[in-house]
């Protein structure tokens, strides 16, 4: 799962995009609203990480723009203004959540989560496609009866293709989600992780389109 963090101040940046990625999730990080803005279009993300006080362009008009543009990616507020006006104009410009600085990075991730269930309609953590249970809170993932704990990277391919069953992605789409921005990518490193979860659970998990890419059925 990629997330965007926009966000100016270098400290909170850098630390929250370590912390995201050693919780097994792919995250870029900005500067800047224009860069915001500009990244938040590209569709590339589960949910946006957005700063008010950015400069360049205002987190308050960067959710404007966004929503006004038809993106709706989830979106979580992370400011230092903790004043209720602020949170209800956030809240009410499209905002899904509202998180005040300084906060637990455990409740951080319970509110991604939290995001994501109701984006999908769920009560609880879990995504899947009938056959392929995934838990984003344990990173475990149950396959025809045998659930596992996964390595950031297997977790990052398997959801990716569990998010759009039958829709079959090519090595370089995969690698977009498994890789954060500055990360070198290693040229075999899709087969190897297929390989890892094929060997773990059952050759049939991920299906190959010779030629083309791999997916899961629906």
């Amino acid at each position: 799962m990629r997330v965007l963090i926009v966000e100016d101040d270098p400290m909170i940046g850098r630390n929250l995009a370590l912390a995201l990625k050693e919780a097994g999730l792919i995250a870029d990080w900005v500067q800047d609203g224009i860069q915001g803005l500009e990244a938040a279009k590209t569709g590339h993300y589960a949910v946006v990480l957005l700063d008010l006080g950015l400069p360049r362009k205002s987190g308050i008009d960067v959710l404007k723009s966004m929503r006004s543009s038809g993106i709706d990616t989830p979106l979580l507020i992370i400011t230092a203004r903790d004043g209720i006006d602020d949170r209800v104009e956030g809240l009410d410009l499209g905002a899904d959540d509202y998180l005040i600085k300084p906060f637990s990075f455990k409740e951080l991730l319970a509110r991604i989560r939290a995001i994501l269930r109701r984006q999908g309609g769920g009560a609880a953590s879990l995504v899947g496609n009938g056959e392929i249970t995934l838990n984003l809170a344990s990173h475990e993932a149950t396959y025809r009866g045998k659930t596992l704990a996964l390595s950031a990277k297997e977790f990052a391919l398997l959801h990716t293709l569990v998010a759009h069953p039958g829709t079959i992605y090519s090595r370089s789409q995969i690698e977009e989600h498994i890789y954060g921005w500055g990360e070198e990518v290693e040229s075999n490193v899709v087969d190897v992780i297929i390989h890892y979860l094929r060997r773990k659970f059952d050759s049939e998990i991920i299906r190959n389109v010779r030629g083309i890419g791999w997916m899961v059925v629906k």
